[in-house]
């Protein structure tokens, strides 16, 4: 270790103690020829390392201007890690044009940018952990009803396009512009399919309560873009409660896991209550403020589950709840009830949904500049 530190103390030294230089201009897209044909060009996207391994469309320079209309390809949205790559709206153009994204969808991926480069979110370890966790984008207001992002029946799979290319230019973009390159970079242990696109809407509609734009400041005729660091959801099935104390029994049960990594670094858990779910809750004189305390006490697990050698890591990461403490002390999967995060979304069935987070992250929801 010596020996290899030697090597590099006098460029770590010369990196702390100069100024950067300063960036005096955006990068500039550079244009590469690629085969015509549409099944060598998907080995030839692979090969460049642009690809995630689904089939992808050409992005040209028509397509790609299309795709920007009148906006300046130059301007700056934001610096993504862990490559610190500048992302301009032409170079977003071009990844939302590998995945098959139309100019109105662009406002979207722009904003989820955005909220994903702002320093709470802490893009850097979302994109380089070995913990299966990926940008879930949660899309609120006007902006979902018209371009038809999903949030009723099946709204985490499959058969909406704006919800795959909206998520999928999003991880093109963290991919081929913010560097986390699966396998290098990315060092997810296993990943979830989540990571190829992950976008919902959230069923205002079908909720009884305000959506969680309303419930962060903005209004119900605003757009906006929530980004949260996820894992994939955990379906609860629940078709026999009729009240909401029984039905947060398997909620709960669900989310209470010595796996978790909310457990041990906070964070904000998400649960995706379906509409019946919802309604049972509602219907009995429940906020979705009395919800978010009724999960918070029960999702809880003691001390006593976990193995010493966890315990022992964790009381290191977070001293306050596991240091010293006696193996009866009950550790909740959030530190408030106020960090877990709902949202309704799905169709009919009684079924809901627990979407663990990174944990060290905080999710951040930004308006769409339409």
């Amino acid at each position: 270790m010596r020996k290899r530190a030697e090597g590099i103390v006098d460029a770590v030294v010369k990196a702390l103690t100069r100024d950067p230089a300063p960036v005096t201009a955006t990068p500039a897209a550079e244009t590469v020829s690629g085969p015509d044909d549409l099944d060598a060009f998907q080995e030839f996207v692979m090969t460049q390392g642009w690809g995630d391994g689904l089939p992808v469309l050409p992005a040209t320079r028509p397509r790609v201007a299309r795709i920007l209309g009148r906006r300046r390809a130059d301007e700056v949205v934001a610096t993504l890690a862990p490559r610190q790559g500048i992302a301009t709206l032409e170079t977003i153009a071009a990844n939302a044009a590998l995945a098959g994204a139309g100019p109105e969808h662009l406002p979207v991926i722009v904003a989820a940018l955005r909220a994903l480069a702002e320093p709470r979110f802490n893009l850097f370890a979302i994109q380089t952990t070995t913990h299966p966790c990926t940008p879930l984008v949660i899309v609120n207001g006007p902006i979902a009803r018209r371009l038809g992002i999903s949030g009723g029946p099946n709204a985490l799979g499959n058969g909406s396009r704006s919800n795959a290319v909206i998520g999928r230019a999003v991880r093109l973009v963290l991919q081929n512009v913010g560097g986390a390159k699966p396998g290098s970079t990315d060092r997810a242990t296993q990943g979830h399919p989540g990571k190829f696109s992950y976008c919902v809407a959230e069923n205002e509609e079908a909720s009884p309560w305000e959506p969680l734009s309303a419930e962060r400041g903005f209004g119900r005729d605003e757009s906006t873009v929530t980004v949260c660091g996820s894992e994939g959801p955990h379906n609860v099935n629940d078709h026999g409660s009729s009240a909401p104390e029984a039905l947060l029994r398997a909620l709960v049960g669900t989310a209470a896991t010595t796996g978790s990594n909310n457990i041990y670094l906070g964070g904000e858990p998400l649960v995706i209550l379906g509409p019946e779910h919802a309604q049972t809750i509602a219907a009995a004189g429940w906020s979705k403020s009395d919800f978010k305390r009724a999960f918070w006490e029960g999702a809880r697990v003691p001390l006593a589950a976990f193995s010493a050698e966890n315990v022992e890591r964790f009381a290191v990461i977070d001293p306050a709840r596991f240091r010293d403490k006696p193996p009866n002390t009950w550790i909740h999967v959030a530190k408030t009830p106020d960090d877990v995060m709902v949202v309704v979304a799905g169709g009919p069935g009684k079924h809901s949904a627990i979407v663990p987070t990174f944990g060290d992250t905080r999710s951040v929801t930004v308006p769409i500049a339409e």
